[in-house]
């Protein structure tokens, strides 16, 4: 399922808070993307293009930092610490250089590779690892974080000519603060990125029908999209790329190495002149937003949160390992690897 959708109204689908078009590109030559699955078999994990990368991802690796994430972590208490120690110990041991951005109230893990030809463009890849108390949050967000030590992983494989960064959040589910605090701080610096990759909850996936749905009144502004999810009998089945217009040519290589390898993907690409409109505010539930506000390509890559999932802040049921589907989690964390490769410039 393909589909380019100029968001004209509210989407609620990121996790901060308590509710208080498409077309299939064939990509760059060298990317082993054309003709989607039928185009034969995938390469063996290795790093010589984008696509050969997103195969050396590693289920077993993606499953043990979920389930070593995937406690309550309210911030400033002990465990809240030991996920910012294995966010720091890893991105230390793949050869970045971490810092612990501490701005006042938390800490962002901040992970630095140093591009070769054009290290001023950065890309960042990141989520946050905070959570809200008496909720293990699973999906809300030990599945980003997950993601993110992985692609982490992966992409340190090899160099680039483009500045790799990679942050671990805190505080997204007090307000985006620590998110926040990086862009005010990057900006000031007059530092420039490319794209940011945000994982917000990719961990929870639903085959039978009438499982995704969406605000009231979506039906009615976007009658395209909701003919082809109902081919597809509402089933909540994919991963949605919510980014503003600026990030457009990354939600197209997101949404064609989804198609390469065999995860369904919705691109939802925000006119920049309705990005920062006090009536999508939910769209900017996520650490995304901070970056759409300072005009920094910025793509939320989502499950949809409580549109799909009943245990989002564990409303409806516990946010466990249980829930997930990890194998389509690494299919993601597969596709945003290439992607990443590809915007820094491999």
């Amino acid at each position: 399922m393909h589909l380019r959708l100029l968001l004209l109204s509210s989407l609620a689908l990121g996790s901060c808070g308590d509710d208080d078009g498409s077309s299939t590109d064939a990509g760059p030559p060298d990317s082993g993307t054309d003709g989607g699955q039928d185009a034969g078999p995938l390469p063996d994990c290795g790093t010589e293009s984008p696509l050969a990368l997103s195969q050396c991802v590693d289920r077993g690796r993606y499953d043990t930092d979920l389930e070593f994430v995937a406690m309550e972590r309210v911030p400033e208490t002990t465990y809240w610490m030991a996920v910012q120690d294995r966010c720091a110990d890893t991105l230390e041991d793949l050869g970045f250089t971490v810092e612990r951005h501490a701005y006042g109230t938390g800490v962002n893990v901040l992970g630095v590779r140093e591009g070769t030809t054009e290290p001023e463009r950065r890309v960042l890849v990141g989520a946050h690892y905070d959570h809200i108390a008496g909720c293990q949050g699973a999906d809300d967000n030990a599945s980003g974080v997950a993601a993110t030590l992985e692609t982490a992983r992966v992409l340190s494989q090899r160099d680039y000519p483009r500045t790799l960064v990679v942050a671990c959040w805190d505080e997204e589910e007090r307000g985006l603060i620590g998110a926040q605090a990086y862009v005010d701080r990057e900006v000031a610096a007059d530092r420039t990125f490319d794209v940011f990759f945000n994982f917000e909850m990719v961990g929870y996936y639903a085959d039978e029908p009438d499982t995704q749905s969406f605000p009231d009144g979506f039906e009615l502004l976007f009658r395209d999209a909701v003919a082809e999810l109902e081919a597809n009998d509402f089933r909540g089945d994919f991963i949605a790329l919510i980014g503003d217009e600026m990030a457009g040519e990354s939600i197209d290589a997101l949404d064609r190495y989804g198609d390469r390898i065999g995860m369904p993907a919705i691109p939802i690409e925000v006119a920049d002149v309705l990005k920062d409109n006090p009536s999508l505010s939910d769209l900017r539930r996520s650490d995304h937003a901070p970056f759409w506000l300072a005009d920094i390509p910025a793509i939320m890559i989502t499950d949809t949160s409580e549109f799909r999932y009943g245990a989002y802040h564990c409303r409806d049921g516990d946010d466990v390992v249980e829930n997930l589907d990890t194998e389509r989690a690494s299919q993601v964390t597969a596709l945003t690897v290439a992607a990443a490769a590809e915007a820094l410039g491999l």
